[in-house]
């Protein structure tokens, strides 16, 4: 029996310690958490356009449908600074897609239609509708006369970068 009294006296002995240690002003020590090591992405372009989006100012007034025209084709420009280029057009051009915009009122986009697909790289139609709607709104339009839609041709080089033919 006195060997079960000296376990039960060691054990809450240990018990006592360990509890004591727990009310002391002493540190406790947790092992660390595990880490997650995490790989930072480089910005897409896209991620890089939407930052710029935020700083495009706002359409100025328009008399005319080609003071629209210029005035969209420069705000697709600043919108999208890494996907565009405003230089001379190098023939051979990869694609060439054409966007009919349709506008509400306000400058607004009401609908995008294709009205030319390029046969190839057929992916830059997207990228052109893309630039469109990151470039809205487009200035009042309320006093041009109806109906309120443009259209524009853009102009890819082999670096999937484009150029509105407004500006050419």
């Amino acid at each position: 029996m006195r060997f079960i009294d000296q376990k039960h006296t060691l054990a809450l002995l240990m018990l006592g310690n360990l509890l004591a240690g727990c009310t002391s002003d002493a540190p406790v020590f947790a092992p660390p958490a595990p880490q997650r090591q995490t790989i930072p992405t480089p910005p897409s372009r896209a991620t890089a356009t939407a930052a710029k989006l935020n700083t495009l100012p706002a359409p100025g007034p328009v008399r005319n449908w080609e003071q629209l025209r210029k005035q969209a084709a420069l705000r697709m420009l600043a919108a999208n600074p890494s996907d565009s280029y405003n230089g001379t057009v190098v023939e051979p051009l990869l694609a060439i897609p054409v966007l009919e915009i349709e506008l509400n009122a306000d400058g607004s986009i009401r609908n995008i239609t294709t009205l030319r697909h390029p046969s190839q790289a057929t992916d830059t139609t997207e990228l052109a509708h893309a630039a469109v709607r990151r470039a809205a709104p487009f200035g009042d339009v309320s006093r041009l006369p109806k109906p309120w839609r443009f259209t524009e041709s853009f102009l890819f080089n082999d670096d999937r970068q484009f150029k509105p033919r407004s500006l050419d």
